[in-house]
């Protein structure tokens, strides 16, 4: 979707196949976190801050999802608690705990993270949800894009995420 000359994409990362190519092994939709590859090309002659957008996914009947920040994704997968009948003593062994797959460097890593994009550039990155699901009728509500020279905010963007 393009206005005032910046153009915005957007693709949910969904399939194994997808969340390969950029996170290796861990699929963060298979763990209830929608990851969203956001790219912003600025077209317009003068840069654009972007470090106050604010990315909402927009389900079929309405509901919001706020974006999550990457630094907290790896907190949203509760602690395992183990299995325990009433009364009974913990467990003295002491074992190694499995790993967060969420805590792996490419969430955090591979997230948007641009504060301002100049004139002729573009940035990407991956903008994350808790969204308990997803749908081809969901979209991507995009705000708070500021003309950095002006200081006036550009019109909001609301990308379909049918793949189109």
């Amino acid at each position: 979707m393009t206005s005032e000359k910046v153009t915005i994409s957007a693709e949910a990362f969904i399939t194994d196949e997808q969340a390969k190519i950029a996170f290796g092994k861990v699929n963060p939709w298979r763990f209830g976190v929608l990851p969203v590859l956001v790219v912003i090309q600025n077209d317009s002659p003068h840069a654009l801050r972007v470090d106050r957008a604010s990315f909402v996914y927009v389900l079929p009947d309405r509901s919001k999802v706020e974006s999550i920040p990457a630094a907290e994704v790896r907190f949203l997968q509760g602690p395992n608690q183990p299995n325990r009948m009433p009364g009974q003593a913990p467990p003295i062994k002491i074992m190694k705990g499995k790993q967060n797959p969420l805590a792996a460097w490419e969430i955090e890593g591979r997230a948007f993270a641009a504060k301002a994009i100049p004139p002729g550039q573009s940035a990407s990155g991956f903008i994350y949800f808790s969204a308990p699901t997803t749908s081809d009728a969901a979209s991507l509500y995009i705000s708070g894009l500021i003309n950095a020279v002006t200081g006036g905010e550009l019109y909001y963007f609301d990308i379909g995420m049918s793949g189109q």
